[in-house]
């Protein structure tokens, strides 16, 4: 086994869901630095920065996929608590983002706010995090400004509402669209190679090559099947 093969990966990353929707929350951290980011932070700063101490981080950014209440609705308080900028989602998110104080009175969650992005991302943009970089991959039709973030060394990727473990996101929001998530899915996610492993928005990781064997929305057969239904 090579050198590069047996090197330790440059980050690590700790899954804490939040909100009474278990939305997989994510802290992720430069090794070599200690900078951290959270990955859609819903909701509990508290819990978040406390979990942020107990790893001996420092917390430098705010990351966020798209513009859903369980995934942005603490965005706003956690950077009023610590001053760090927030970025992302895409520009197309900002309809969402706009809803999220009165979607919190809806759902139970009436901390929740609204926010303005220090930086919009698009598709191509590049963020960093200590010495550390993630891609950027604009994957709408779960919401049209929805984001993926991807470390390729460590071939990680968190990409919130997109893709689940045996199930893809929800299109029957506003501006949602099927195609066009299955697109993102199988356009912008599976080239980056199977063994990727990701954290959904909800629920259990996985990798990319077992979605593309098991998952009945967009394995590899289930999309062939659909092809040839539709001609």
């Amino acid at each position: 086994m090579s050198d590069t093969q047996t090197a330790p990966l440059p980050i690590k990353a700790v899954i804490a869901p939040v909100t009474p929707l278990q939305q997989n929350c994510t802290i992720v951290w430069c090794v070599k630095t200690k900078k951290a980011a959270v990955i859609d932070p819903g909701g509990e700063v508290q819990r978040l920065l406390h979990a942020i101490d107990d790893q001996g981080l420092t917390l430098e950014k705010i990351w966020i996929t798209h513009g859903h209440l369980d995934h942005a609705g603490a965005a706003s308080a956690l950077k009023a608590a610590t001053g760090v900028p927030i970025e992302g989602p895409h520009k197309d998110d900002q309809f969402w983002i706009d809803q999220i104080e009165a979607s919190g009175q809806r759902y139970g969650m009436p901390d929740a706010r609204g926010f303005t992005p220090d930086r919009w991302l698009d598709d191509g943009d590049v963020v960093t995090l200590g010495e550390t970089e993630f891609e950027v991959y604009h994957t709408p039709g779960h919401t049209p400004g929805h984001i993926v973030f991807f470390h390729r060394q460590a071939m990680f990727a968190q990409v919130g509402d997109v893709l689940f473990q045996g199930s893809i996101g929800r299109t029957d929001f506003p501006r949602g669209d099927y195609r066009q998530l299955i697109e993102s899915i199988t356009g912008k996610l599976w080239p980056l190679g199977d063994q990727v492993r990701f954290v959904p928005g909800h629920g259990p990781m996985s990798t990319f090559g077992a979605e593309r064997r098991i998952n009945p929305f967009v394995s590899d057969e289930a999309l062939e099947i659909d092809r040839e239904l539709r001609g």
